[in-house]
């Protein structure tokens, strides 16, 4: 892949709420699984776990963890990235534990969506749900934090792109110096 697909990869790139009943091929999902396992993370210890659920009970399930957001249970894949804090704060004690894990599981995610998308799926980050309830339905254990729950599958949609406020606006030279 070239440089310039790249990052016309990221520029089209869009939280896809809406999903064709198609299924995604299992040479897709290989292939951002094999990505994912290509991201970096702290000290290499990669400090995250994915559950891929194709259940539409848990899928269900999920979706109504998530606040109701029904399109979740929609999406033919859902992908629930989670931190491993005890692998991280095996080496990096609570800062491990409490951050690099996650930021882990951050970064895992984001190579999970950008190769959904090179992929011609669409996907949405959503992170706006009740952790006791993601963990129980994907049976985690306590030392595994749910993250972000990513539905995947074939767009059925084509939002515009969002505002953005530019590099100009959140670039800070030597010092942070903002207002808010």
């Amino acid at each position: 892949m070239s440089e310039l697909n790249f990052f016309e990869i990221v520029k089209r790139r869009r939280s896809i709420r809406a999903f064709q009943s198609k299924p995604v091929e299992d040479e897709k999902l290989f292939k951002i699984l094999e990505t994912v396992d290509l991201a970096p993370s702290a000290g290499n210890l990669q400090a995250y776990e994915i559950v891929m659920v194709r259940d539409e009970n848990r899928k269900r399930a999920l979706a109504e963890a998530a606040w109701g957001q029904w399109f979740i249970a929609e999406a033919p894949v859902v992908f629930v990235v989670c931190a491993n804090r005890r692998r991280s704060a095996a080496r990096y004690g609570s800062r491990g534990e409490n951050l690099y894990s996650i930021n882990d599981a951050s970064i895992a995610a984001a190579y999970l969506e950008l190769a959904a998308a090179a992929l011609g799926l669409g996907s949405c980050w959503v992170g706006a749900f009740r952790d006791d309830m993601v963990s129980k339905v994907i049976e985690a254990p306590s030392h595994i934090r749910p993250i972000a729950i990513i539905p995947v599958g074939y767009p059925a949609e084509a939002p515009s792109r969002p505002y953005r406020r530019g590099f100009k606006d959140f670039l800070h030279f030597d010092k942070i110096r903002v207002g808010v």
